[in-house]
Order: structure tokens, then sequence, then C-alpha cells
């Protein structure tokens, strides 16, 4: 009878340890190639084929059911789309504008609510909160109530004030949506750099207060430069979100006709798809993700050379 020896034994339980995680790991891996792999896989397979057509019936041309390769012809029609290209330089302006400010404004209520002398402070971060709480196309619906002119409060006062105040004209729609996106999303950058806030050593904040630095002093020269990651992070969210733009315009335009069917990226694929249009849609799609892909991480590598990223 042969008796293992003590080192097959270690080996054997090795073996059994280091296969042990990918026991567990297992189902979110599944999930995640079910998920996210194989649609991205099939979209970028969609995007470099066209359905052939043929005209069998002799009215015309019509879906034959089959696909053939195209190459990156899907990806030239796109890029030459004027609607298409249009749509992404709009919510990049949106962005370059909208994100700033509304990031600004999330930095000062969290460095106003993380002030010892503000007065309820539980309260207040509710409230800020809230509008973030609520359902994204509940918010739209509201808001498209709030700008639609025959409807709107803003109109009426204005009227009553002497001037005519459309929110819904092409000039202002831009400035009607950014406005919607802020409203909505300031709330959770502030609970974000809060939480940054919160978390700072105390020993550091009473060091800067025997020192003699004041309310301002602190906030400025050292709890924001403390709490940049969060305000990167927040900020590489928020370019994503505003490059995946569709529920405030789309919502919108039920009540403003002004507003472009194709007015963000993800409102012009929708519209490829409603035309049947699937393997252009595709190639738009993976067009979307390389934007957002580039601007995120170009964002996150131009933080971190200045040595404020994660």
């Amino acid at each position: 009878m042969t008796v293992p020896s003590s080192e097959t034994t270690v080996m054997t339980r090795s073996s059994k340890s280091a296969k042990a995680p990918w026991g567990f790991l297992a189902p979110a891996i599944v999930l995640f190639a079910a998920v996210f792999v194989i649609p991205i896989g099939y979209t970028a397979w969609q995007s470099i084929h066209r359905m052939q057509l043929s005209s069998g019936t002799g009215f015309g041309p019509k879906a034959s059911g089959g696909s053939t390769f195209s190459g990156l012809d899907q990806y030239v029609l796109a890029l030459t789309d004027p609607a298409f290209t249009t749509s992404i330089l709009r919510v990049i302006i949106l962005g370059v504008i909208q994100v700033p400010l509304m990031l600004a404004l999330a930095l000062s209520l969290a460095l106003l609510l993380d002030a010892r002398r503000t007065i309820g402070k539980r309260s207040f971060n509710l409230i800020y909160f809230m509008p973030y709480a609520i359902p994204g196309v509940v918010s739209a619906l509201m808001w498209a109530f709030l700008v639609q002119p025959s409807l709107s409060p803003f109109t009426s006062i204005a009227k009553a004030l002497g001037f005519t105040l459309d929110m819904t004209t092409p000039f202002a729609i831009p400035f009607t949506i950014g406005n919607m996106i802020t409203w909505g999303f300031t709330g959770y950058n502030m609970i974000i750099m809060y939480s940054a806030l919160k978390a700072l050593p105390a020993e550091v904040l009473e060091a800067a207060t025997i020192d003699g630095a004041g309310p301002w002093r602190t906030a400025w020269a050292i709890k924001v430069p403390l709490i940049r990651p969060a305000v990167v992070m927040a900020s590489v969210f928020s370019i994503i979100g505003t490059i995946q733009l569709y529920t405030e315009p789309a919502i919108l335009r039920n009540s403003a006709p002004n507003v472009d069917p194709t007015f963000s990226p993800v409102m012009a694929v929708y519209a490829a798809v409603m035309s049947n249009d699937f393997n252009g849609a595709a190639a738009r799609s993976v067009i979307l993700a390389l934007v957002t892909l580039v601007l995120s991480f170009g964002f996150l590598k131009y933080q971190q050379r200045r040595g404020g990223a994660f």
C-alpha cells in the first residue's frame, strides 16, 4: 500500500485552495458574460454586417433575412450621418457647460453641510438628495409640465411681469435639459462628496483650526484637496451620464416638438432601430461606447497626471 507523501498532500490542498475562489466567482462571471460580454460581442458582430436585400416580389427591395459582411461600411455611414455626429457634438458641448456647474454646486452644498455651524444637516441632506430619489421618468414628466408654455407657472409669472418666456424654443431647449439634469443629479454628486468629507481625519481639521485657519480657508485649502478623488469619481460618472443622455429629451419631446428626435446619440441609435436599421444602430452604439470610453478615461488619465485621481 502506497502512502501519499506530505509534499503530495500539500500540493493537493494548494490546488484545491487555488480553485476554491473560482467556484465563488463563477456565478458572477456567468452573469457578467450573459449580460455584458455576449451582447457587446453580438453588437460588434452586427456592426460589421448588413442585411441582404432582394426584390423577389417585383415591388422593390426587401430584406431576405440573411446578412453579409460589410466591413466598416456601417461605421462610415454612421460617421457621415449629420444627425448622429451633431448629436454627439451637442451632448459634448452640453457636458462642457453643465457638468462643471453641477459639480461646483454639489461641492458647495457638501461643504455647507459639513460646516460645523450648519443647522438642520439631516433635513437639508434629504432635501438635496430627494430629486435623485425620484425616478427619472417621473422627474422628466414633471419638468415637461413646468416648461410647457400653456401650462408652465414660470410662463404665467413672466407674462405678469411684462415679458414672454418660452423654455421650449430651439435656442432654449439645451438650457432646459441642462437644468433638468442639474436638478436631478446635483444631490447624488453631493452625497459622494459629503461622504468623502465625513471620512476626513479629525486630527487634520483640528490641526488646521489650531494653526488659525478659518472655515473658508479650511474648506478650500484643506478639505477640497483631500476629497479630490471623490470629485474626480463624480466627474467621471457625470461624463458617462451626459454621453448616455436619453430620458430628459425623450420625455420633453412630447410637450416640446422643438426637441430634435436625434437630440442625443442614444436617441439617434433608437431612431435607427425604429427604422429597422439594426446594423446601423449597432455601429452607432459601438461608436458611442468608444466616445464614452475616450472621454471618461481621457479625463481620468489627465487627473492622474495631475496627481488627483484615485
